[in-house]
């Protein structure tokens, strides 16, 4: 079993606290990804598990035992680094065998792991190379390998694919997804981008400042953001955010800003909502909210007009993405290639409100979860 707990964990650095009391489950043989900005302590995070960083307070726990004070070496875990760490006058086969062989493993052994290892990587062709003769996206899983030979109930990837090419990326995502799979073993793995945690991970574990802001499925992060960090960091592009004023109607409440109204969905918790009425809070609204015409499968009543003046149009195959002024304010829509517009145009849109967000302008959270 390879479960593994943090229990109040933190880091710091004389009276610098960079992890701050963390607690977080993850479940044997799940693929969890720590996802934040640079400085968030996610990459310190990943180091006291590996034993690379000692723990200033709190309990690290894998498979049931308490593995504070255990060396690195003895946790059962393997770890890929950004810049792979490979040893330059070893070939291939040898960077991948040289774990075993610190350990003293039967030379039939080292063999077999190696060349199954190389085999699920598809490097077979490459074990007589040193690492200079090898691509970027090779010398990844290279290093993927030689964590694979040891076979550990626990793999630890630190932003493991910032070093390739954006196409490199997408394939080496796709593989990492299929080893987990096959391997059956717990992945631990720490990024920045976003794209990587929404199609990599069982759950994403969003960071800011050293403290864990949410705990999700990738969905669910991005359809229920419990704050506006969150809100924000996950999506791309961004979420639109407006300061607006909640105005009750009979049954009904909207969003007014800047000579605006949008209406609130009657399926919101309106207990959540009553409180808020006359006073300001943060609306936010994705880009792919905005659209051309009124979508038919939304119901009318969580559409509202909405006009502006495009600033810049970025085509992107795909979709366009528009950035836009109303109001005085700047939002960016995701709109069909086929919707043509020029800068200083006005252009008159629809907006669906079905999952529109709603925050506490002081608390910055969430109102409606």
């Amino acid at each position: 079993m390879a479960s593994i707990a943090l229990k109040k964990l933190n880091k710091s650095y004389g009276a610098l606290t960079v992890v701050h009391d963390i607690d977080l489950e993850i479940a044997d043989k799940e693929f969890i990804i720590l996802v934040g900005p640079s400085g968030c302590g996610k990459s310190t995070t990943l180091r006291m598990i590996a034993g690379l960083e000692e723990i200033s307070g709190g309990e690290l726990v894998i498979g049931g035992d308490l593995m504070n004070d255990v060396p690195s070496k003895d946790r059962d875990i393997a770890m890929v680094f950004q810049n792979y760490a490979l040893y330059p006058h070893m070939t291939v086969y040898k960077n991948m065998a040289f774990g075993l062989q610190l350990r003293k493993a039967p030379r039939d052994f080292i063999d077999s792991q190696v060349q199954d290892a190389a085999k699920i990587l598809d490097i077979t062709h490459l074990l007589n190379r040193k690492p200079k003769a090898l691509s970027g996206g090779q010398r990844q899983r290279v290093a993927l390998g030689r964590a694979m030979v040891r076979n550990p109930a626990v793999f630890l990837l630190d932003e493991p694919l910032s070093n390739l090419d954006a196409k490199l990326r997408g394939t080496m995502r796709a593989e990492i997804t299929k080893l987990h799979k096959r391997l059956d073993a717990t992945f631990i793995y720490v990024t920045h981008d976003q794209i990587e945690a929404m199609t990599m991970a069982d759950r994403i574990v969003v960071m800011k400042d050293g403290h864990i802001q949410q705990v999700d499925t990738p969905q669910n992060l991005y359809d229920r953001p419990v704050n506006m960090f969150v809100a924000g960091f996950i999506g791309a592009p961004q979420m639109n955010m407006m300061p607006s004023v909640i105005e009750r109607r009979g049954d009904g409440y909207f969003a007014l800003f800047d000579g605006r109204e949008l209406p609130l969905p009657a399926h919101f918790d309106r207990n959540r909502i009553a409180p808020y009425e006359g006073r300001e809070l943060v609306i936010g609204i994705r880009p792919e909210n905005f659209h051309e015409l009124p979508p038919a499968d939304i119901a009318p009543e969580n559409l509202a007009p909405f006009s502006a003046i495009v600033e810049l149009a970025e085509p992107m195959g795909s979709e366009v993405h528009l950035n836009i002024v109303a109001g005085g304010r700047s939002f960016i829509a995701r709109v069909s290639p086929r919707f043509k517009a020029a800068i200083g145009d006005e252009v008159k849109l629809v907006v669906d409100t079905t999952n529109m967000q709603l925050f506490d302008k002081e608390t910055e959270r969430s109102i409606l979860y």
